[in-house]
């Protein structure tokens, strides 16, 4: 049942859920709740009948009644009532309790030579062999009066022998009143003998159970519980159309994939379905139904499968060279063993995989001629039929025909078409499969490649069409124009794979040879003015960027153009803080021209989404996000759906909204982003979520990672927030010095952007860094240019900082003043919403106070407890507790001794795990030692971390853990470790 956990899971099944089938469950309990009863359950194989069954015998109303289940079995001579006598097998215990009064079910004592001692006595044998199995039906009959109620299940009665289906007709007609009977069967195999005997059952007629395959919906449901993670779109829709919503098939596609990558991983990564060979039990089942067709039928099917998922019969026998009689045969033939089935009134296969099944059965050289008769076929009825030539197709069967001329017209055909749909990525698909192909002439490669350059920046298709526009723009002599528009389509998709400075490089050498297009020329002007993606340009130049983007857009006299450039300089504004840039962006929000194209529209108010969050503008950010968001949906704009994701993240992770957010963040900081340069972004939200929740050795780690290729690719936002998360990360481990270094690191790339807003963080760890080193003073002159820098910017975060890094300087000789000014940047913070920067806040202002001896700091102190609480930010709250019982304030349930949902004990492993750390070995030691996966080792680290009240993995070393590790709970006012 959907939510709820399964009670019953057929051995090897992966997921413990049964999804769906509210309705057909509810049916059957109805069935067996109201005996003598018949039900049947018909479906395809794979479909989830035996589940359905186990689901239903588990249900809270059976516990008391007695269930017998018999498997028919598929052999080529199947036993006479082979099923009924398994169920039979399985009543020993209650027979062995009480013996059958009536004679006649000692007719089955020799079929049951291990229950004969609890059945009566054999009879002699009956000379008329008809009467013997009458005899014998009747026994089995008074054997299931005897053992009722009951509930009888027969697997697979479509393998059933002519007996058995004999004994079924037997049991409908004289029926015990306390037994229900359900059957499963395959209604691919064909007509059910017993049907007409259970339709006239004097009991009433058997219920029919059809399961048909699971909804898309229910589909990602599965796939998303077997895999643990919500399924994006982009992975469940391929995946519906690959398995065809049959249950059995999805957890066959799950279990290859997942012998392949990791569960975590598989979610972001919809290309492995497409390059996905059929699991080898699938293959081994379709291979199998496809023996069982006629030549005539099997040559047809495979025709079918070169033409299409759902092939059209006059194309398939002008293919095949079948005539119509025979094709309706072969396709019969097929849809009976389950290779095909019927939708909105035409043949199609199964799913997915069994076309291919069916596609890789026919030879090489037979699968190019039978492309190449498809592609005639479908040439011949385009010129006599109405509509537009099928381009598409027509691409596919040239290019796996072996036509590379035919191929290429059609494919630019294709992807023009693609193109005016807005369908980007399709296009881009089709012109670098055409870019392929060897012989293509130079005129035609450069047309291709300028086509390539406009799709594949929103078709999501950088890494392919990088190397092929740097090899043009190497090898070719190209016009000016075409040279222009093609280094600034290069250098956009480099930017979309992070390598941002190299990107910026291009789309700057490509101003001069843009300078007889203005439009074009304006686009890429606006790609320069933004300040958040390059190091080593000024804002200055930016915004001097800006201004010759409008010059260009004016002499363009494009208004879409116009519009972009407005948009750039609105994020130009926004990112400096600017006041005036609310007002730009409320006129352009309701300008009807931004409105009538919604990728912009969409990539405007997303962009601008993330200005507002790096200002600490969380109110205009979510505004923003979710009329972005809606754009976006609307419009299906791919390439803006993951940085919806990212952004989305971002936002709550400022507004405190952490749950759920770091697995995702890792998720897609790996391989699972689409948008290569997200997932830097990705990548440093996964890190500043590990500086608060820990462990504080992989988030050092991260940033590290983020630091390095940040500087290696010139993308300026994210080396400065890693540099000042790193920075105050430090600072919590007693690392004032490199704290210092990062921070002084983070506004060194400040003063060259000009941006100090970006900057405040980063000045107000330093300070806080020179003040533990003994030397706040030394950062008056730094805290007065910040001043200087942000003066009169609505930036919520920089204002703040600003004031904390006053506080710090005036604790000492003013220390009045520096409370005023730290408790009006919490103000601050609070009124932004910025959860975990109040609670930062909010922790120091009490320590401060607390030790002042100020009443008031004891509640500050908890109060910034219970924000972090509600984060789960475990490595802040093993912090603050130690500051709260130095300070003698009373730690509040449930943070006595540690966060209750994770108890105070250390498991076995946890200890186990622990004890190696104590001594130095790496996570990667304990991995190799202790025979785990490295991830696992990093969590059986944190949650000991947690549990111990230590703030990292540094104040393991050295010391010794108690002896039990399931012994009384850990002491955390001490430590939970004791001095060796």
């Amino acid at each position: 049942m959907p939510g709820g956990p399964a009670r019953f899971a057929p051995s090897g099944a992966l997921s413990r859920v049964l999804i769906g089938r509210r309705a057909e469950l509810a049916l059957l309990r109805a069935v067996i709740a109201a005996p003598p009863s018949l039900a049947l359950i018909e479906g395809e194989a794979g479909i989830g009948k035996s589940r359905l069954v186990g689901e239903l015998l588990a249900t809270p109303e059976l516990a008391g009644t007695r269930r017998l289940i018999g498997q028919c079995e598929q052999l080529q001579e199947p036993l006479p009532l082979s099923p009924v006598l398994d169920a039979f097998r399985q009543a020993g215990a209650e027979l062995a309790a009480s013996r059958p009064a009536n004679p006649v079910v000692g007719a089955l004592a020799p079929l049951l030579p291990e229950l004969a001692d609890y059945l009566p006595p054999p009879l002699p044998a009956l000379p008329d062999q008809r009467a013997e199995r009458h005899r014998v039906f009747r026994a089995a009959l008074a054997l299931l009066d005897h053992l009722s109620p009951l509930v009888l299940v027969l697997e697979d009665v479509h393998w059933a022998d002519g007996g058995t289906h004999d004994f079924l007709a037997f049991l409908a007609a004289h029926q015990p009143r306390e037994v229900s009977v359900i059957l499963t069967v395959r209604i691919e195999a064909g007509p059910l003998p017993i049907r007409e005997a259970f339709a006239r059952a004097p009991a009433g007629p058997a219920r029919t159970v059809a399961l048909t395959p699971l909804s898309p919906a229910e589909v990602a449901e599965l796939a998303g519980g077997i895999l643990r993670a919500e399924l994006p779109r982009a992975f469940a829709v391929p995946l519906y159309e690959k398995t065809g919503g049959i249950p059995f098939v999805v957890e066959e596609v799950l279990r290859t994939l997942l012998e392949q990558l990791p569960a975590d991983e598989i979610p972001g990564r919809p290309d492995v379905l497409a390059e996905l060979a059929v699991p080898t039990v699938l293959r081994d089942v379709l291979l199998q139904r496809l023996a069982a067709l006629d030549d005539a039928a099997r040559e047809i099917l495979g025709a079918a499968a070169v033409v299409g998922m759902t092939p059209d019969e006059r194309v398939l026998a002008e293919v095949a060279g079948s005539g119509p009689p025979a094709v309706a045969r072969a396709l019969a033939q097929a849809q009976a063993v389950g290779l095909l089935h019927e939708e909105d009134g035409r043949c199609r296969f199964r799913h997915a995989l069994a076309r291919q099944i069916v596609y890789e059965s026919v030879p090489v050289s037979s699968r190019r001629w039978l492309h190449l008769r498809t592609a005639q076929a479908l040439e011949s009825a385009a010129r006599t039929g109405p509509g537009p030539r099928p381009v598409a197709r027509l691409a596919h069967h040239y290019r796996h025909a072996g036509r590379p001329a035919e191929f290429v017209g059609n494919a630019e055909a294709a992807a023009d078409t693609a193109f005016s749909h807005g369908d980007d990525a399709t296009a881009a698909r089709f012109l670098l499969q055409a870019l392929e192909i060897g012989e293509l002439s130079r005129e035609a490669r450069v047309r291709l490649a300028v086509k390539l350059g406009r799709a594949a920046v929103d078709g999501l298709a950088h890494a392919e069409a990088v190397p092929i526009l740097e090899r043009l723009l190497a090898t070719e002599p190209l016009p000016a124009h075409l040279r222009g528009e093609l280094r600034f389509a290069l250098g956009r998709m480099l930017r979309q794979v992070g390598e941002v400075r190299a990107g910026h490089l291009q789309i700057e050498g490509a101003l001069e040879d843009l300078a007889d297009r203005p439009a074009l020329l304006g686009r890429a002007l606006a790609v320069l003015s933004a300040p958040e993606t390059v190091v080593d340009r000024h804002v200055g130049e930016h915004a001097a960027r800006c201004d010759q983007a409008e010059e260009a857009a004016r002499r363009s006299g494009d208004p879409d153009v116009r519009i972009a450039v407005r948009i750039a300089r609105a994020s130009l504004l926004l990112e400096q803080g600017d006041p005036g840039s609310r007002k730009l962006i409320d006129e352009l929000l309701r300008d009807d021209g931004l409105r009538a194209v919604p990728r912009e529209h969409a990539r405007a108010c997303v962009n601008w989404a993330q200005g507002a969050l790096h200002v600490g503008r969380l109110d205009l950010a979510e505004d923003l996000l979710a009329e972005g968001r809606q754009v976006v949906d609307q419009a299906e704009y791919l390439r803006l759906t993951e940085i919806v994701e990212l952004v989305t993240a971002a936002v709550n992770q400022a507004a405190g909204r952490w749950e759920g957010l770091e697995e995702r963040a890792r998720r897609l900081a790996g391989t699972g982003a689409k948008v290569e340069a997200a997932s830097l972004d990705w990548l440093l939200l996964h890190a500043r979520l590990l500086a608060a929740t820990g462990p504080a050795e992989k988030a050092v780690a991260l940033l590290g990672d983020v630091i390095e290729t940040a500087e290696r690719v010139g993308a300026v936002w994210p080396l400065i927030p890693a540099r000042m998360t790193l920075s105050r990360l430090l600072l919590t481990l007693d690392d004032a010095a490199g704290a210092a270094d990062h921070a002084t690191a983070a506004l060194a790339h400040v003063r060259a952007k000009g941006n100090w807003v970006w900057g405040a963080e980063s000045v107000l760890c330093l300070v806080d860094a020179l003040d533990a080193m003994g030397g706040a003073g030394q950062g008056a002159e730094l805290v007065d240019e910040l001043s200087a820098g942000i003066s009169g910017a609505d930036a919520p975060i920089a204002q703040a900082a600003l004031l904390g890094a006053l506080a710090v300087l005036a604790r000492t000789s003013h220390p009045v003043k520096a409370d005023r000014l730290l408790d009006a940047s919490r103000t601050t913070l609070r009124a932004a919403g910025l959860r975990y920067e109040e609670a930062l806040a909010a922790e120091r202002l009490g320590r401060w106070r607390c030790e002042r001896g100020t009443a008031d700091g004891g509640p500050l102190l908890e109060g910034a407890l219970r924000l972090y609480g509600g984060l789960g930010a475990d490595r802040d709250i093993a912090r603050i507790c130690r500051v709260m019982r130095q300070n003698g304030v009373p730690i509040p349930y449930p943070w006595r001794g540690g966060r209750p949902s994770h108890g105070q004990r250390l498991s076995s492993r946890e200890h186990e795990v622990a004890l190696l750390a104590a001594q130095g070995r790496t996570n990667q030691e304990i991995a190799t030692e202790l025979f785990l996966s490295r991830r696992t080792v990093e969590s059986h680290v944190a949650n000991a971390l947690r549990k111990l009240g230590l703030l990292s993995r540094k104040e393991l070393r050295g010391l010794r853990l108690p002896d039990a590790p399931n012994g009384p709970p850990s002491d955390t006012r001490s430590g939970s470790l004791t001095e060796p």
